[in-house]
C-alpha cells in the first residue's frame, strides 16, 4: 500500500512485529489448551477459534464504533469536523476515512479500522465543543497517524486475543481442570499448558501496554511533524487532560474499557503505575512535543 506523508517510525514497526509474534504464540497456546481439554472436538475448537479471529479482524471497526456510541456523520451534519479531516488527509496524501461523532461529554477521539480503506475517525461532542480549530486538527492528525501506521489493527487484534486468552486461562484455573481426571499424565499436561498460557498472557499484556504507550508517543510525533504545529497539539492535550479530570466518575468508568484507543485516557490515575498504563504520562508527551517545537523553530 502506498506510503503517506506521515513520518515513518521504525521503532513502532519493530514493536508491533514483536508484540504480534508473542500474541500469536499466545493464541497457539490457548488453542492448544482447548484441544487438550476437548480431546475429541479439536476440529470444532480450531474452527471456532479461527472464526472468532476472522470476525474480530473484519468487524473490529463496527464493534468498536458501536461499543463507544459512535455514529457516522456527513459533511452537511458536521462541516467543521469533515473540513479538518479533509485538510489533513490532503496534507498526508492518504484516503479519507469515515468520519463519526460520539455523543459523550468526555472530550476524546479515537480511530478504528483494519486498514486505511476501512478506517474511521471519531470525535466526541465534548471534544468538538472544547477545542479550537488548530487544536482539533492536532488531535485528528494524531488519530490519522494511527491509521497510517496501521497500529490500530494491531492493537485491536492484540486486545482481542489477550482478552480471549485471559478468559480461557481463568476458566481453566477456576474449574479445577484435571483434578478428577483418572489419567494423571493428562491432568499434569493440562495444568502445565494452563500455567504456560497464564504466563504468556501476562507477558503479552505487558507487551501490549508497552506498545500502546509507544504508539501514542509515535502518533504525537507524527502529528506534530505533519501539521508543523506541535504547540497546538500540546495545548489540546493539556486541555483534554484537564477537562477529563472534571468529568463525573460514572461517565469516566463507562469510557475506561476503551482507554487504549483514546487520544487521552479516561482515568488519569492510570499513570499511577506506569507499567500497566495504556498511555505515557502527560509530562512525557508534552516534553516530546516541546523538543519537536524546538527542532522546528516554532
Amino acid at each position: 500500500m502506498a506510503q503517506t506523508r506521515f513520518a515513518p517510525d521504525r521503532g513502532l514497526t519493530s514493536r508491533m512485529i514483536t508484540t504480534m509474534f508473542f500474541i500469536g504464540l499466545l493464541y497457539v497456546v490457548v488453542v492448544g489448551v482447548l484441544v487438550v481439554l476437548l480431546k475429541g472436538a479439536w476440529v470444532v475448537v480450531l474452527l471456532i477459534a479461527g472464526a472468532l479471529f476472522v470476525a474480530q479482524f473484519w468487524f473490529s471497526d463496527r464493534i468498536a464504533a458501536f461499543s463507544m456510541g459512535a455514529h457516522e456523520v456527513t459533511p452537511e451534519q458536521a462541516p467543521v469536523l469533515h473540513g479538518a479531516v479533509d485538510r489533513l488527509c490532503a496534507l498526508a496524501d492518504m484516503p479519507k476515512p469515515r468520519v463519526a461523532i460520539a455523543e459523550s461529554d468526555v472530550p476524546n477521539a479515537f480511530a478504528t479500522g483494519r486498514n486505511r480503506k476501512n478506517s474511521m475517525v471519531c470525535a466526541t461532542t465534548g471534544l468538538l465543543r472544547r477545542l479550537e480549530p488548530e487544536e482539533l486538527e492536532g488531535v485528528l492528525a494524531h488519530e490519522l497517524s494511527h491509521v497510517a501506521h496501521r497500529d490500530v489493527a494491531v492493537m485491536t487484534i492484540a486486545s482481542f486475543l489477550g482478552v480471549l486468552a485471559g478468559i480461557i486461562t481463568r476458566a481453566a484455573l477456576w474449574s479445577g481442570v484435571g483434578r478428577n481426571n483418572r489419567d494423571q499424565n493428562a491432568a499434569i499436561a493440562v495444568l502445565i499448558v494452563t500455567a504456560v498460557s497464564a504466563v504468556v498472557y501476562a507477558i503479552s499484556f505487558l507487551l501490549t501496554r508497552l506498545l500502546s504507550r509507544y504508539r501514542e508517543l509515535a502518533a504525537d510525533r507524527a502529528a506534530a511533524l505533519l501539521t508543523g504545529r506541535p504547540s497546538a497539539l500540546a495545548a489540546a492535550l493539556t486541555k483534554v487532560t484537564g477537562q477529563i479530570a472534571r468529568i463525573p466518575t460514572e461517565d469516566l468508568r463507562k469510557a475506561q474499557p476503551y482507554n487504549a484507543f483514546f487520544f487521552a485516557p479516561a482515568f488519569n490515575k492510570e499513570s499511577f503505575h506506569q507499567l500497566l498504563s495504556s498511555h505515557p504520562t502527560l509530562e512525557q508527551r508534552l516534553d516530546q512535543l516541546g523538543r519537536i517545537a524546538a527542532q522546528l523553530g516554532t
